[in-house]
């Protein structure tokens, strides 16, 4: 079992910028990989970004370039930085963490609200 707490989110004017916490109960390090996804209202939820254990990253084009994912598994935890923040952004943002039990198992977080004016 693992528990996810997100922080980070709030309000916040267009072009300006959040950074996104994501807190896990347990050791990160071993986790094949760890994500950030966003659900917008009568919208499914999408993938934004994703990094794996090795530290390689992903992300979906329309955020490319403006957000950056970065894991301390020291602390564990997952950031998700984001600049250049559009109206389009506006969603609950969720953490999601795959562990590996003889199967990939994933758990989410409860989710952190991102509200981007114009």
């Amino acid at each position: 079992q693992v528990r996810l707490v997100e922080s980070g989110g709030g309000l916040v004017q267009a072009g300006g910028s959040l950074r996104l916490s994501c807190a896990a109960s347990r050791p990160i390090f071993s986790m094949p990989s760890m994500g950030w996804y966003r659900q917008a209202p009568g919208k499914t939820r999408e993938l934004v970004a994703a990094i794996t254990s090795g530290g390689s990253a992903n992300y979906v084009d329309s955020v490319t370039g403006r957000f950056t994912i970065s894991r301390d598994n020291a602390k564990n935890t997952v950031y998700l930085q984001m600049n250049s923040l559009q109206p389009e952004d506006t969603a609950v943002y969720f953490c999601k963490a795959q562990v590996l039990v003889g199967k990939l198992i994933d758990y989410w977080g409860q989710g952190t609200q991102v509200t981007v004016s114009s």
